[in-house]
């Protein structure tokens, strides 16, 4: 592979992008994969987002008045420029992110797929009729746009995120600002380019329907996410990201009654139970632990095995620990790259220094592959035996780490142990049992927004909505009806009778 200076160029190339408009001395980006410098940017000020924000909510009051099924047509446009340029877009994911090139392709494929749901969405943003007591008249609910969104998304994802919300934000006819994570902001610009290219095409078909401003980007630190939390132009703010950063936008979204959609930490756990496919379950517990060098919200990071079938599953996944592939994300074979930088390194290794301190048996956990690169952060993932569940197993670290707790009772003792967290993302169960299954799934089950059983806790697909409960936030997005956190419903009363009968049997005459 080429090294990451002259491999981002290729793919700007290919994207058709030119990053001079965005250069400056405000932040370096750096490739995750080797630690070498992409690209030196300057931040958008305060004053340039506020005037970006007020672009946004002009261009909105302008795009809810085009009909749904056109607004889809823009986003089915944008789909069609993701098909396109899929491949260069996957590899900047990679690049930027430090994912292996099979995830990079498959965050775009992630985009592509909720375009494609989004288009449909677009003719299918309906209310309800809802029967009057009162003759001659007529109830419904009808579905309006709420703005401006605000998107805050995070490194770990830095597309697919935005494209949940963009994709949905926009065929309910609302304006878009995004505000990217900093450590992934070359990702943010290369999306909004490809927006804008199909804005472009859109108004040579439809000439004025696609308004000035209708998708802003602030590339920045966190102040000008503070500013889109506070500021009254922005309807919804849609923040993902860590549980701290999720308790200050819903403070300041909350003081002016805003809208939040909130997709924060998640602390998830497999439950395996005696009836368990040990090695499906073995093969489901490695992706969801390590992919993405265990750097996804859904990752999951408690593994609760009963005693009977756990020093079996143990000695399978050590195995399987020892000889994972580890290294640079570009080469084929890869399954485990690098963490996003130095400070993931950190807290990882602080988190296994508390892990000792409170019992826990630690196997793998240590810096690899230096040769790549003395600012490329590249761990073995860590599998640490826990007595308990101690506090350091009930904080997320955002790192290949698998806590395992053993259980020798029943299933509920076992599903106590995983809802016993601050935390309430993605959850799941290996198990034979038809019984344990539904229980798991029962409202005495999992607390959590998402709850599988046979399948690990990350690999969400786009036509479920995705987020969770607790800690997590409670925000929804992607698919099912999560379209509804980016519209305002209103409850309609149409009297066609001639007379004036109130509800209740209430009696007013005048």
């Amino acid at each position: 592979m080429p090294d990451s200076h002259t491999y981002l160029q290729q793919v700007l190339q290919d994207l058709g992008l030119n990053l001079q408009a965005f250069a400056g001395s405000d932040c370096t980006i750096r490739a995750p994969r080797d630690g070498a410098v992409l690209a030196h940017l300057k931040w958008c000020g305060a004053a340039q987002a506020q005037a970006q924000i007020a672009n946004a909510q002009r261009a909105s009051q302008t795009w809810r008045n085009v009909p749904a099924p056109v607004r889809g047509d823009l986003v089915r446009r944008l789909g069609e420029l993701l098909r396109r340029h899929k491949a260069a877009l996957g590899a900047l994911v990679s690049l930027e992110a430090g994912k292996i090139t099979a995830e990079g392709l498959g965050e775009v494929q992630e985009m592509i797929d909720i375009c494609d749901f989004a288009v449909g969405l677009s003719r299918q943003l309906h209310g309800l009729t809802i029967a009057s007591e009162r003759p001659g008249h007529r109830m419904m609910e009808t579905w309006h746009p709420m703005g401006v969104v605000g998107i805050i998304s995070a490194f770990n994802f830095p597309v697919a995120v935005w494209s949940w919300n963009a994709a949905l934000a926009l065929v309910c006819g609302n304006a878009i600002v995004w505000k990217p994570s900093e450590k992934t902001p070359l990702t943010a610009i290369a999306c909004q380019h490809l927006l804008l290219q199909a804005m472009a095409a859109f108004n040579a078909d439809r000439p004025g329907t696609v308004p000035e401003g209708l998708s802003q980007l602030l590339i920045g630190g966190r102040e000008l996410g503070e500013l889109l939390a506070a500021s009254a132009q922005v309807a919804v703010v849609s923040a993902t990201g860590s549980t701290r950063m999720g308790r200050q936008v819903a403070v300041k979204v909350a003081e002016r009654f805003g809208r939040a959609i909130l997709e924060l930490g998640g602390n998830n756990a497999m439950i395996v139970t005696p009836t368990a496919d040990l090695e499906l379950a073995a093969r489901a517990i490695t992706f969801a632990a390590v992919g993405t060098a265990g750097q996804r919200c859904t990752t999951l990071r408690r593994l609760i095995v009963h005693e009977s079938v756990a020093d079996a599953l143990l000695a399978r996944l050590a195995a399987i620990y020892g000889s994972i592939a580890i290294g640079d994300p570009l080469t084929d074979g890869t399954l485990v790259g690098p963490l996003i930088d130095r400070a993931a390194f950190d807290a990882m290794q602080q988190a296994l220094a508390q892990a000792r301190a409170e019992g826990g048996q630690v196997l793998g956990g240590e810096r690899v592959r230096e040769d790549l690169g003395q600012e490329a952060w590249y761990v073995r993932p860590a599998l640490v035996q826990m007595p308990q569940q101690s506090a350091v197993v009930q904080h997320e670290t955002f790192a290949p780490i698998l806590y395992v707790l053993r259980y020798d009772g029943d299933t509920d003792m076992a599903i106590a142990l995983q809802n016993a967290v601050p935390q309430g993302l993605s959850s799941a169960i290996f198990t034979q049992s038809l019984m344990d299954a539904e229980r798991f799934m029962s409202a005495a089950g999992s607390d959590c927004g998402i709850a599988n059983v046979n399948i690990g806790t990350s690999g969400a697909e786009i036509g479920g909505a995705f987020g969770g409960e607790k800690e997590t936030g409670g925000g929804r997005e992607s698919g099912s009806d999560a379209w509804k956190g980016y519209m305002r419903r209103a409850t309609n009363t149409i009297n066609y009778s001639g007379a004036l009968p109130l509800a209740q049997g209430v009696r007013f005459d005048v």
